[in-house]
């Protein structure tokens, strides 16, 4: 699923409204409530159906570590509140279909610097299935653009293969781990997730140990790349990816294992430690010919999916 693509059945060809407002809000309310229930107890199963993509990996690992660790459940749930939703629904042909819903969540602020909005990406996957969290950004009111409207008023999907942007959709997991790998190529701002995480990356030192990274772009099916159009001819862009780190110690000495890790771990930890996890990012990329160029990494949402001892 490309941030356009579609994957047309049952002969569906006409381009409609991915959602009404009204299966929005009741899509946002049924992923809540599977939320909480699943954060409550620990128990993945309960918002199993209710989550897909690379929310749904960070998800489901997250549970099932905390379930292992917590048998009794999360003794400190404190429910998860979404409201003042604002829907952001593109028209589109066939299926899957998705939307963005951007929220208020009770987990800030609500003035000032520590303020944000809570962005889900809802995908349905054909006319019986049920609507999925996909991914979920997180950024500042002041960071997110104005969107662009087709003549009815609605949201305008950008193609994965666009060429009218700085970087295509479609290109931006091969180029963010391509980057992370090897430096080039440097079509992303500096910052924390860019800049500076390759930085600290390359300067990891510990004696006794060594460490090795692998960077791979996740772009096929719910992990594919979502793209709204925005005012200026740029995209607010959904992306995910996923990211590897060995950790290898020297003889006589071994690698640390947390609890959470732990829980995720299969093998034996001896001289060896591979931890897995899958990331998603929300970016602004400029159009093509624009300002400084650069795609600007507004959020990423890493999580820990796997691990692996020898």
């Amino acid at each position: 699923m490309t941030a356009s693509g579609c994957v047309t059945v049952h002969g569906e060809l006409e381009v409609v409204p991915a959602a009404t407002r009204s299966e929005a809000a009741s899509a946002l309310e049924d992923f809540t409530t599977a939320y909480n229930a699943a954060d409550k107890a620990y128990d993945p199963a309960l918002d199993a159906d209710r989550v897909t993509g690379p929310l749904g990996a960070i998800n489901q690992a997250g549970l099932r570590a905390r379930q292992k660790n917590n048998p009794n459940g999360n003794a400190n749930h404190r429910p998860l509140e979404l409201t003042d939703a604002n829907y952001v629904i593109p028209k589109k042909a066939g299926w899957p279909r998705w939307f963005l819903a951007d929220t208020d969540s009770n987990r800030d602020q609500d003035s000032g610097k520590l303020d944000t909005r809570w962005l889900f990406v809802f995908v349905k996957s054909g006319p019986d299935a049920e609507w999925k969290a996909a991914y979920l950004s997180v950024a500042t009111p002041s960071q997110l653009p104005d969107f662009a409207k087709d003549g009815e008023g609605r949201a305008v999907p950008v193609a994965g293969d666009s060429t009218e942007l700085a970087v295509a959709p479609k290109d931006l997991g091969a180029q963010y781990t391509g980057y992370l790998q090897k430096g080039t190529p440097d079509v992303f701002a500096p910052g924390s997730s860019t800049s500076v995480w390759r930085n600290t990356r390359l300067n990891t030192r510990r004696a006794g140990f060594s460490y090795q990274y692998i960077d791979q772009p996740l772009n096929s099916g719910t992990f594919g790349p979502l793209g709204l159009e925005t005012a200026d001819g740029g995209a607010l862009v959904f992306f995910s990816s996923k990211h590897f780190e060995q950790q290898t110690a020297a003889k006589g000495l071994r690698p640390a294992v947390s609890q959470d890790v732990a829980a995720l771990l299969t093998g034996e930890v001896q001289s060896t430690l591979t931890k897995e996890r899958i990331s998603s990012q929300l970016v602004y990329v400029p159009k093509k010919g624009a300002g400084s160029g650069k795609v600007i990494m507004l959020n990423r949402v890493p999580g820990l999916t796997a691990a692996k001892g020898s």
